[in-house]
């Protein structure tokens, strides 16, 4: 019996022996390996940080505003017959002054119009005179008046007028400028008037008191 103890008690004793190295183990290297894992996470939840701020910037609006000439346009209509603001159109070198050229033409952004067909189109050709817009006749532009002039004068005086093309009408160049005209206005009359007034109404020279007393 003792010898088949003392085996016995040897495999006991190691098994003592294991348990205890595998706790030392446990408690030594694992244990902290756990703790230095759980410490930073502990930390983080106890100290989140300084706070961070973020600025939100705001997308730039995308332009939708229609251009003012597009009130000048109607939709859908004939493109030869558009007014002058609602298209473009390249110059005509080959052009000759006062002759009738064909002017290759494009519709301005947000214009719509059609052809003959009735079928949409954005580019097309007009005819119209070959002359710049100080050229033409004065019935075809709108000026500027002046109430400056108040005096009737030989030969009748000028003032400087700035004059717009009417909408219907195509010519070259600037649309706007600057003219020489005839003061046509004097004193809140016509300038026609004024000289009739002048010549049919006698002058007054005598003295008002011998009017009245019929000296």
């Amino acid at each position: 019996m003792a010898a088949e103890a003392g085996p016995l008690g040897a495999v006991a004793c190691l098994c003592r022996v294991l348990l205890f190295l595998s706790q030392f183990y446990i408690l030594s290297g694992g244990g902290s390996l756990n703790l230095e894992h759980s410490q930073p996470l502990a930390q983080s939840i106890r100290d989140p940080g300084p706070t961070r701020t973020f600025t939100v910037v705001p997308r730039a609006a995308e332009s939708t505003d229609i251009p003012p000439y597009v009130m000048k346009c109607p939709s859908n209509g004939l493109c030869g017959r558009l007014p002058a603001d609602c298209i473009e159109c390249k110059t005509n070198s080959s052009c000759v002054y006062g002759k009738p050229a064909a002017f290759d033409c494009t519709v301005k952004p947000f214009v719509t119009c059609v052809d003959q067909d009735f079928r949409s189109q954005k580019n097309f050709v007009i005819n119209m005179t070959c002359r710049f817009c100080w050229q033409l006749p004065e019935t075809e532009y709108e000026c500027s008046n002046s109430t400056a002039c108040m005096t009737v004068s030989c030969p009748r005086q000028r003032y400087a007028a700035n004059c717009t093309v009417r909408d219907h009408v195509h010519c070259l160049g600037n649309r706007t400028f600057p003219k020489m005209l005839y003061c046509n206005w004097t004193g809140g009359y016509k300038w026609s008037t004024a000289l009739a007034l002048r010549v049919s109404l006698p002058v007054i020279t005598a003295d008002p008191w011998t009017i009245r007393s019929g000296r």
